[in-house]
């Protein structure tokens, strides 16, 4: 399988997070996204969305976070839910995070640390930093008596909800404030074959220094 991604990119690293914590085989493909590579009339040919991750899986072509960590876990029967009833709450998760946790976080990240200060619109930060934070206490109460977004063992339900948590750029979350997510994350990280998302995907803020 192929990975178009960037390291700076959360969706991403979602994706290749599942990837190497099932074992499968995959190459990074990488993806300059600030020097225009998702505005290039050949990745556009692959992903006309022009977004990463974009997963090539022989002659299926997959875009979107959720829908490539479902293929993920389908092809590879692990971390998809064991049950009908933990496969629609996986589900539940993966809206979920793309709605209220990740689509606010890369938002404000970008903001924050990529954007240039004066294409920043006023207010909008503080407005999805009050936003994320009602998401950490939603996750951190859920969290608090279970080791696992879902069922037992962890599920690309977690992937998908820590995508953006491990990257070292403020946005406004610290570990520090809510320990049951710190727990959590720490248990993915010691998952056999985590890595920290600059050390899994081509591409950091550091090759543009």
């Amino acid at each position: 399988m192929k990975l178009y991604c960037f390291g700076e990119s959360g969706n991403a690293y979602k994706a290749a997070l599942a990837l190497a914590l099932t074992g499968s085989p995959w190459e990074a493909v990488y993806v300059d996204f600030f020097n225009g590579g998702t505005r290039r009339p050949d990745f556009r040919a692959i992903n006309p969305m022009g977004e990463v991750p974009v997963l090539v899986d022989g002659d299926r072509v997959l875009t979107q976070s959720g829908v490539i960590l479902t293929h993920i876990a389908t092809v590879t029967g692990r971390m998809g839910g064991a049950t009908p009833d933990e496969q629609a709450e996986v589900l539940r998760w993966l809206f979920w995070d793309n709605h209220k946790l990740s689509g606010q976080a890369g938002t404000c990240r970008f903001l924050m640390n990529f954007a240039p200060a004066d294409k920043r619109p006023e207010g909008v930060v503080p407005f999805l930093q009050a936003r994320l934070k009602h998401a950490y206490a939603v996750l951190d109460s859920h969290l608090s008596s279970r080791d696992w977004i879902v069922g037992p063992s962890p599920t690309i339900a977690d992937l998908s909800c820590c995508g953006y948590l491990y990257y070292p750029e403020p946005f406004g979350f610290s570990r520090a404030d809510w320990p049951a997510i710190d727990r959590w994350l720490g248990r993915i990280a010691a998952l056999p074959g985590w890595k920290p998302p600059y050390d899994l995907m081509p591409g950091s803020p550091a090759d543009r220094a």
